[in-house]
């Protein structure tokens, strides 16, 4: 019993904003900061590596000062309208009914709402009753492998059902104003906001690239490299500079002992389907493929386009993929990272 991700499915915010026209607002913020701090952070954005980013918020709402509740309150009205607007894209797309879904699975950690996310689209979208529904939250970037990962395993066990798996971000809601730390500021720099659906089927008849392996890699003590921590002002980010140096050390741990356990090695993988954390993270693995003639040029585009969106970028670069000709028999590799901190791998057969 094979599981295949049939359709995949990106939607972006209302707002957009290029870096250039950025620059203005970081002006108003940096306001009676040292001049030399200022041509810092302007410099860090400008050498972000992203051209454009989407935000669910006008840079105006970003910019000012917005009580945690009021941002929150925004990310609760517009997650739940993108989520829902986006899995109607992908059932569409894929030629699925809403009462054909056995199981969703809600990704987000940048903001909180009980009932969660899943709740509101099953009313909406009058989802089947009895539909298996699974939040998950505080995973960050790493979780838009871990929700296909679940759904794979959902369905694995249950032949014959369909799954969707929607990931909505706002890192833009949680920007401090406040904080002028290079965590804070680097994660202005290369963040934005967007959506993602991919769907999943056990049914025989439905296509697209079966899910051959899947796995989660943990590194041990490193909890505070990579985080939010919740202050009066909202979700503040931690986020280690050693990252990319972290990633390095384990990247052959991560990547070959789990191709082994299918008799392959990385030389017999046609697409690297990578998370773009960022640039520095992107060069560190430009670093150890590059010399085998491989390439994450997708995972470099969706920076550019859009930024880093949290648990949807990977599926942004998944999109990519799904939509261009590719063999019977080509091989994918997913991979990204995240909080724990983790890495979550999935191998992928056309």
């Amino acid at each position: 019993m094979n599981v295949k991700i049939t359709t995949v499915t990106k939607l972006t915010p209302q707002y957009s904003r290029t870096t250039t026209e950025i620059i203005p607002f970081l002006d108003t913020w940096l306001q009676g900061q040292e001049p030399r701090f200022i041509k810092k952070v302007k410099k860090i954005f400008e050498q972000a590596a992203v051209d454009k980013r989407y935000s669910i918020m006008s840079p105006e709402e970003v910019f000012n000062q917005t009580s945690f509740e009021d941002k929150n309150n925004i990310y609760i009205r517009e997650g739940i309208k993108l989520a829902t607007e986006c899995l109607q894209l992908a059932l569409k797309k894929a030629g699925w009914q809403p009462q054909e879904l056995d199981y969703l699975i809600t990704i987000s950690c940048t903001g909180f709402m009980i009932p969660s996310m899943d709740a509101y689209i099953i009313n909406t979208l009058n989802l089947k009753q009895d539909i298996v529904r699974l939040p998950v939250t505080e995973m960050g970037c790493a979780a838009g492998i871990s929700g296909i990962i679940y759904a794979k395993n959902f369905l694995k066990a249950n032949p014959g059902k369909r799954a969707a798996v929607i990931a909505v971000e706002s890192p833009t809601a949680t920007f401090q104003l406040d904080d002028f730390s290079m965590a804070n500021i680097v994660s202005a720099a290369i963040f934005g906001d967007g959506a993602a659906c991919a769907l999943l089927s056990s049914q025989e008849d439905d296509e697209g690239p079966e899910i051959i392996a899947e796995e989660m890699y943990h590194f041990y003590d490193s909890t505070p490299m990579m985080g939010f921590k919740l202050t009066n002002s909202g979700l503040k980010m931690v986020l280690d500079v050693d990252v990319p140096k972290n990633i390095a050390q384990h990247f052959p741990g991560i990547v070959h002992p789990f191709l082994a356990k299918q008799g392959l090695r990385i030389e017999d993988i046609d697409h690297l389907i990578f998370h773009p954390g960022g640039k520095k993270i992107i060069e560190t693995v430009e670093l150890q493929f590059g010399e085998l003639g491989k390439n994450i040029d997708e995972t470099k585009n969706i920076l550019r386009e859009y930024g880093n969106m949290s648990s949807a970028t990977v599926l942004y670069v998944l999109e990519r993929y799904m939509e261009r000709p590719t063999g019977t028999g080509e091989l994918g590799l997913m991979l990204s990272f995240g909080p724990g901190f983790s890495a979550q791998r999935i191998l992928l057969k056309w």
